[in-house]
């Protein structure tokens, strides 16, 4: 079966070079299309990232490196080329204003490029599903009612959401779903270097050190688990109001994984220790399911030693996928707390875009 073309807009950034290196050998995706600044475009991807290549997940294709690099802003270009069938979809690993990241999406979309995005300007758009796909994998039905909104025939956005949520909302979900009411959520997430991109934190700053506050995460952190965990309803999403959550994000001193130290109260029903973690160990969903390449076998790790997960030690499980959860034992305050992990720029970034894509794929919406 020939594979699908696939593009990469921002293909020379942090998160775009992850993009290129998990997509190598990928069995149904190809990379045929990468764009970026215009100071990048016209030269060949290895030129264009030599000296700064920082991709943890390895290398590309090799075939990618000979690619020449087309400018991003340019979504005529990209339309031609899916016009002759040399683009299918393409990933948005943009880095630039909100405003003109939304609109460039649009642009492409408009073009009937579907966009499975990692940027954050359309979070919120009403329409535009944030797609955790062993959370929400419904929520990819309100895409024709946003193609109808805005006249556009193939053309689609989907968005994951920040990565500083990904370590702790899949195990609230497992337990919603096992019929325990969540009400109050405190979490306080030790985040990576690497979630700030490339140069990111000034090492003066971070040597030797914790940063308290990280712009916007804690909003994030607290308000996009609402929209995931919402309801279709009238051609928009409609944010679940059953669930608070208080955040407190911090910056650490490492290179790869985010680590949430979370509290969560219960509604009148409460489960057991032991309840908690036999619903974890068989926790599955519809990318399990359907055995989504991109996909972790076993979507929750439960680990018992009482000092794990670590960043170092189990960031790349079940192919730096999976969400590791340990430190399972009674709250004090509220009712139960745990320590949960999960790799940021590959779950919670690329390796979380590639599985979207396999998912709308599964679903018909690509290919």
């Amino acid at each position: 079966m020939a594979k699908i073309p696939v593009g990469v807009l921002g293909a020379t950034g942090m998160v775009g070079q992850q993009y290129l290196a998990l997509l190598a050998n990928h069995p149904w995706f190809e990379v045929r299309y990468a764009a970026a600044s215009p100071r990048s475009a016209g030269k060949s991807y290895a030129g264009a990232v030599a000296g700064r290549w920082n991709a943890s997940a390895g290398l590309p294709d090799p075939a990618v490196w000979d690619l020449i690099v087309e400018d991003a802003n340019d979504v005529a270009r990209a339309g031609a080329a899916a016009r002759r069938g040399e683009l299918a979809f393409v990933f948005s690993a943009l880095e630039m204003g909100k405003d003109e990241i939304r609109a460039l999406e649009e642009g492409y979309a408009a073009e009937g490029i579907p966009v499975v995005s990692n940027a954050s300007a359309h979070r919120w758009t009403p329409d535009v599903p944030m797609l955790i796909a062993e959370v929400n994998p419904d929520h990819t039905g309100i895409i024709e009612a946003q193609r109808g909104a805005r006249g556009w025939d193939r053309g689609f956005i989907v968005v994951k959401p920040n990565c500083s949520i990904q370590s702790y909302v899949t195990p609230l979900w497992a337990l919603l779903q096992a019929g325990y009411e969540v009400r109050r959520v405190i979490v306080s997430t030790l985040q990576a270097v690497s979630g700030a991109g490339y140069p990111g934190v000034a090492s003066l700053d971070v040597i030797d050190n914790v940063v308290p506050y990280i712009a916007g995460e804690e909003e994030k952190s607290e308000e996009e688990p609402l929209k995931i965990l919402g309801t279709l309803a009238g051609g928009k999403i409609e944010n679940y109001e059953a669930l608070r959550i208080s955040a407190h994000c911090n910056r650490v001193p490492v290179s790869d994984g985010h680590l949430a130290c979370v509290s969560l109260e219960f509604g009148a029903r409460k489960p057991s220790l032991d309840e908690v973690k036999r619903i974890w160990r068989d926790f599955r969903a519809l990318p399990q399911d359907l055995g989504l390449p991109m996909a972790p076998e076993q979507c929750i790790i439960v680990r018992e030693e009482p000092d794990r997960p670590q960043p170092r030690k189990d960031r790349d499980a079940g192919k730096a996928m999976a969400v590791s959860v340990g430190r399972i034992r009674p709250c004090t305050v509220f009712d139960l707390r745990f320590a949960g992990l999960s790799h940021n720029t590959v779950r919670g970034a690329a390796g979380g875009g590639i599985l979207n894509a396999e998912l709308l794929k599964a679903k018909g919406f690509l290919g």
